[in-house]
């Protein structure tokens, strides 16, 4: 696919997802919904560990709601069962670690965008924002599932009501992101932290991803059944061999991913 509203650079195991409108916050449109599952789908063929940024000062701003095909215009409906859900599916299930570096603002949609993601770093200066109220609308793409999950009903109900912003350090005492970094090691951060699962047991990783998507739906004798298959899985690879034979020998492992 030609990407006209994203880029995707995939080089050392790392591949990164850059949404590339900041003419408008990189607002998601039609086309930036059909990009984004494909270039889930060629990162987690070609790489090991997946970034999702915005370019500019922006993550992303959410749905947009000028231009062709303007939001009044939409149905929203069909658009959210048939854009909007295989994006957020494409992250939520790929297969390989997926970063959401939020660079800045994470609004609407592009808030919980990056939250589909396994692990969301934000630079300090960003905020996330459930702004759906402002315009008479509620939490989607993914929102109402993931907020009381990770932040509890009752912050959940007022992000969604008050729709105002939550700053980066907020979102990361809450638990609803990983780390909020200084602006000024930001990127630095990011780069690092996409090496080291660059360079980690793949197939552990999708493994764990697995289960802990999975608890939600398992009792604890459910859950401790998968997490016996899975380890399972885990202890016939050649990662996991590594892993004990660099551990007893006190050097970092060399993993292959398999």
């Amino acid at each position: 696919m030609d990407y006209q509203t994203i880029e995707l650079e995939i080089a050392a195991g790392v591949a990164r997802l850059t949404l590339n409108r900041p003419e408008v916050k990189n607002a998601l449109n039609s086309q930036m919904r059909a990009e984004i599952p494909h270039a889930v789908k060629v990162a987690q063929d070609q790489a090991r560990v997946l970034v999702i940024t915005g370019a500019g000062d922006a993550f992303c701003s959410g749905q947009d709601l000028g231009g062709n095909g303007s939001a009044a215009s939409l149905d929203i409906e069909q658009v959210l069962r048939d854009e909007y859900t295989p994006m957020v599916r494409a992250i939520l299930d790929c297969p390989i670690p997926t970063i959401a570096a939020v660079n800045g603002a994470a609004a609407g949609a592009g808030a919980n965008l990056a939250l589909a993601a396994d692990v969301v770093i934000a630079s300090e200066r960003a905020v996330f924002l459930q702004a759906f109220t402002r315009i008479g609308l509620i939490p989607d793409a993914g929102g109402t599932y993931w907020l009381p999950r990770q932040i509890g009903s009752a912050r959940a109900m007022g992000a969604a009501l008050f729709s105002e912003p939550i700053p980066a350090r907020q979102a990361a005492d809450w638990g609803m992101i990983w780390e909020a970094v200084p602006d000024a090691e930001f990127s630095d951060h990011v780069t690092r932290r996409a090496d080291h699962l660059a360079n980690g047991p793949t197939l552990a990783y999708a493994m764990a991803k697995q289960a802990l998507r999975g608890t939600y739906d398992h009792t604890l004798d459910q859950q401790m059944l998968l997490e016996a298959e899975l380890q399972g899985r885990c202890g016939k690879t050649r990662d996991f061999a590594e892993g004990v034979v660099a551990f007893l020998e006190k050097r970092p492992a060399q993993f292959e991913g398999r």
